[in-house]
């Protein structure tokens, strides 16, 4: 009897597997094929590896390297501001009683209501005058305007759950306020902090907005915005923008595998401590 419901349970994965792993298959195959396969012939369901060398001199034209490094500044710099700050914002309203807290809580709130677009042309006027246009670290601000609400609510509700008298020992044994946010408090909600990361790197890892308004130089473009820059007038090598969308998505794929086992590890933990 339990040999049926293991039999269904793999046959799930391996459907579950199928079903996810197509797509990044598909963003492969359309690598390695030439553009008048996809125009004119139709593509080919197989890895045509032939045609691997021609793919990569196309993409070898473009700084491809520098966008994912470009990439790779902004999603981390939005990930630690984000987090720096929601720990702070986040412990402040859940452990502190002060006037205007409710406003505080709402204005956080509302800043997730606001699109980005309304606020593009201010930004814009600002950064001007800030000198923080064509600078990848403007472009982190800019992100960590709209991450820093989410990871410091994610943040305020995994510190409510945690009993007071914990850190009212740490206080016994001369643990400063600081120390125990960070030796304490903040250990105990990883996984809360691990979810918190996931947000506000994919937050920055996606960025496009921003970046194709502030940013002139194609040097310091993200790889968001040198995909589209493929996109032109009379042709668009379809090859090269999934050869280089392929690229552009391990990196998450990667960091998001990592941050994922943290968090089940964390669960896991407090559900035998519980």
């Amino acid at each position: 009897m339990t040999m049926i419901p293991r039999l269904l349970h793999v046959a799930l994965v391996v459907v579950l597997v199928i079903f996810g792993g197509f797509p990044v298959y598909w963003m492969a195959s359309t690598a390695l094929s030439t553009n008048a396969e996809l125009y004119n012939t139709g593509q080919s369901a197989g890895l045509q590896l032939q045609n691997l060398p021609s793919l990569l001199s196309e993409l070898s034209k473009v700084p491809l390297l520098r966008w994912l490094t470009n990439t790779s500044i902004v999603a981390l710099g939005t990930t630690v501001l984000s987090l720096t700050l929601g720990a702070l914002a986040g412990y402040a309203l859940s452990r502190f009683r002060f006037r205007g807290k409710g406003i505080i809580g709402f204005l956080l709130f509302m800043t997730q209501v606001v699109p980005e677009a309304l606020i593009l042309v201010p930004l814009y006027a600002m950064f001007i005058s800030l000198g923080l246009l064509n600078s990848l670290w403007g472009l982190v601000l800019a992100n960590v305007g709209f991450s820093l609400p989410v990871a410091a609510f994610i943040i305020k509700g995994a510190i409510d759950a945690v009993p007071y008298e914990i850190e009212e020992a740490a206080a016994v044994d001369n643990c400063p306020r600081f120390g125990v946010l960070t030796m304490v408090i903040l250990p105990i909600i990883a996984p809360s902090l691990a979810a918190a990361a996931i947000i506000a790197f994919f937050a920055g890892w996606n960025e496009y907005l921003f970046a194709a308004t502030f940013l002139m130089d194609n040097t310091m473009w993200p790889a968001s915005v040198g995909l589209a820059s493929f996109i032109g007038q009379y042709e668009t090598p379809l090859s090269a923008v999934m050869g280089a969308a392929l690229i552009f998505s391990l990196p998450a794929v990667v960091f998001f595998l990592i941050i994922q086992r943290k968090i089940v590890a964390g669960i896991t933990s407090g559900a035998v401590k519980g």
